[in-house]
């Protein structure tokens, strides 16, 4: 299970360092896709063929189906860690997160999501945690 957080930056070819804690989990090679709430998503490849799966097994007669196949498998991408533990974000991810530079990574149970620092603090800054409090 990926818990934690941990903060990075995107070196200027657009790479980004996996923690060391998360490698192994992880794997050499993973799926990195576009998330909700303006993050990305990081899943082993065992974890991303049961989340794929449970989408493409969804009838395609109801919308919201189809639009979360393309949501999800249409954003998806193979990528690899280097010796160094880094993965090349490609430029379309990066936009779809809003990541600049300085990214966070949290531990999100079965995946990793990977935010705009400034973004992730505003989402989980004490106005969230208060919402959160409140439901």
């Amino acid at each position: 299970m990926f818990m934690g957080q941990f903060s990075h930056s995107l070196d200027e070819k657009g790479r980004l360092i996996i923690p060391s804690k998360f490698r192994d989990e992880l794997g050499r090679q993973f799926v990195v896709a576009k998330g909700y709430d303006s993050c990305l998503y990081a899943y082993s490849n065992e974890e991303w063929m049961k989340f794929a799966s449970e989408i493409t097994e969804l009838p395609e007669t109801i919308e919201d189906n189809r639009i979360k196949r393309r949501y999800f498998l249409s954003t998806a991408t193979d990528v690899e860690m280097d010796k160094q533990g880094r993965v090349l974000i490609p430029p379309y991810l990066r936009d779809a997160a809003r990541i600049d530079k300085d990214v966070m990574i949290a531990g999100i149970g079965k995946k990793l999501e990977i935010w705009d620092s400034a973004l992730w603090a505003e989402v989980t800054g004490s106005a969230a945690a208060e919402e959160i409090a409140r439901r």
